[in-house]
């Protein structure tokens, strides 16, 4: 080899050529190669993972910057910062530290104000994420296991919002940590000790030393939490949405530039609004202090329903069993709110066994074409929104000027009938786009033309779909009818199996199968509601 040949080969070059000799690089070559001819789709909804990923790294970043400064602590020192309001005043080494970040440390209110706002939209896009992945159906076979992470994401997004809401141990997060410990007590026989365990005494004890390392640990948790999902998404074929073709862009390095545009957009934004609007300041609230509570105090947006789930609850549900005193008013929003989340995350094992249908999809579903869980993800959605703004009644009562009492008795009404009317109507409305939908395929689409026929008669110029839309229209996924014959017929004397026929019954019957007729029957008159599924 020459001189010349051989300064043209550098280092970099050289070492690459010996590792692709190896065992590890040939594999890591073949699966850069599978990557490269991968096709994602490209939608609008594919963007909140990036958005969450966004948040997380913002979190991950600005929290690490906070841990050298900040100092979880209860222990009482005088407060001798700049802030004159307090000076001199009794003062935790929590909230003492967090002033100190806010008022002296170099950019460390944009840091400290970077981390909030991203801990408030990491839950948002996470929440998007599920409900995405809800109306499509891209939690079935083969993908449950990836519903079940992304919950699991969406409780430790909670957790550690929770946990770091607490930390500066100011007035409004004190507040908080008194219903909590109220919330606590309230459990019987293991309360007291529950309560002794988490707080360490006398309120507020040590919580904030209890609560930092919980907040430190949701970070990694989370992260392998999305290692784990993404090593599944990665191992299954991105579910396609309804149409002809392979419609897509290749994974690399096509839909990872994008991906990565976004998330430094979503950073820069959130640097943006930190440097711009102002969030927890917790100078204007002051220490905590067990005695106080702030007026109007309300928790972060993510926490909302579950303060919403105790005001609900009307006065002065108590009973008095086994010796201990059993109340209601605590007890039975836990109750509730556990078993709704619980419900969220074992939704796609209940559907499938509604339907017993075990055939892994790969096809998303239209929200339409899918009345009835169409229906139960808007009333969960309703139910979840009415105990979020029940959350905020002192606040509507003092806005609007009205009795609290009314404001509350406002959202139980809600709460009891939202669900299942939000349920009817969509189920409803769902329907008749799926009729829309078919006089589409059997009529063609109104062009807005009116033309005179030579009898007289007004009528209105239909023409018929182009192929591609009537492809997107026809791509559903369809069950077998022996699949509904089978999913839909009980066995005798077996009460579990009969619910499960009559639920799989609901289902099925509230679908409309397409239909594309022959283009001599376009003009024909036809009841849509002829094009029902039979059930068994």
């Amino acid at each position: 080899m020459s001189a010349t040949q051989e300064r043209r080969t550098g280092f970099t070059e050289r070492a690459a050529e010996r590792l692709g000799r190896t065992t590890a690089g040939r594999r890591g070559a073949a699966f850069v190669a599978e990557l490269r001819g991968r096709v994602v789709p490209v939608h609008w909804t594919n963007l909140f993972g990036v958005v969450a990923m966004a948040c997380l790294v913002v979190i991950t970043v600005t929290g690490v910057i906070l841990m050298f400064w900040y100092t979880p602590s209860n222990a009482t020192v005088a407060y001798d910062g700049p802030y004159p309001t307090l000076l001199g005043a009794q003062v935790s080494e929590a909230y003492a530290s967090t002033m100190r970040i806010s008022f002296e440390v170099p950019v460390g209110l944009l840091v400290r104000q970077a981390h909030h706002w991203a801990a408030l939209l990491l839950p948002a896009a996470i929440i998007a994420q599920l409900l995405v992945t809800f109306f499509t159906g891209a939690f079935r076979r083969p993908r449950r296991a990836g519903w079940v992470l992304l919950f699991l994401l969406l409780v430790a997004a909670l957790a550690g919002g929770w946990s770091g809401y607490a930390l500066p141990d100011d007035m409004l997060s004190g507040t908080g940590l008194r219903i909590v410990e109220g919330i606590v007590l309230g459990i019987p026989f293991v309360g007291t000790p529950l309560k002794d365990l988490l707080f360490g005494g006398a309120f507020p004890g040590e919580i904030i030393a209890h609560l930092y390392p919980l907040h430190l640990a949701v970070v990694p948790l989370m992260a392998v939490l999305i290692a784990v999902r993404a090593a599944l998404l990665l191992r299954h074929r991105p579910p396609r949405f309804a149409g002809p073709g392979r419609t897509g862009v290749p994974l690399l390095p096509t839909a990872a530039a994008r991906a990565g545009g976004l998330l430094l957009i979503v950073m820069g934004v959130l640097m943006l609004i930190s440097a711009t609007v102002t969030i927890n300041p917790i100078w204007l609230y002051g220490p905590a202090s067990p005695g106080d509570a702030g007026a109007g105090s309300q928790p972060d947006w993510y926490t909302g329903f579950l303060d919403g789930a105790l005001r609900l609850v009307p006065p002065g549900w108590e009973l008095v069993a086994f010796d201990r005193t059993w109340t209601l008013a605590v007890l039975a929003p836990l109750a509730v709110v556990t078993a709704y989340l619980l419900l969220v995350a074992a939704y796609p094992f209940i559907e499938e066994w509604i339907l017993g249908d075990h055939r892994e999809h790969h096809l998303l579903d239209r929200p339409r074409n899918t009345p009835t869980r169409t229906g139960v993800g808007v009333a969960g959605v309703v139910f979840y929104g009415v105990l979020w703004g029940a959350a905020s009644a002192d606040v509507i009562a003092a806005a609007f000027s009205v009795s609290i009492e009314g404001v509350v008795l406002v959202f139980q009404l809600l709460l009891l009938a939202g669900p299942a009317v939000a349920f009817a109507l969509t189920r409803r409305v769902c329907l008749g786009l799926q009729r829309r939908d078919r006089d589409m395929l059997l009529h063609g689409f109104e062009t807005g033309r009116i033309v005179r026929l030579p009898g007289g008669e007004y009528v209105e110029v239909h023409e018929e779909l182009d192929r591609d839309e009537r492809r997107r229209l026809l791509d559903v996924d369809r069950p077998a009818t022996a699949a509904i014959a089978a999913a839909t017929t009980a066995p005798r004397g077996r009460p579990l199996e009969r619910l499960r026929a009559r639920l799989a019954r609901v289902f099925f019957d509230s679908r409309l199968e397409p239909a594309d007729p022959p283009h001599d029957s376009v003009d024909s008159e036809r009841d849509a509601s002829d094009l029902r599924i039979p059930v068994g």
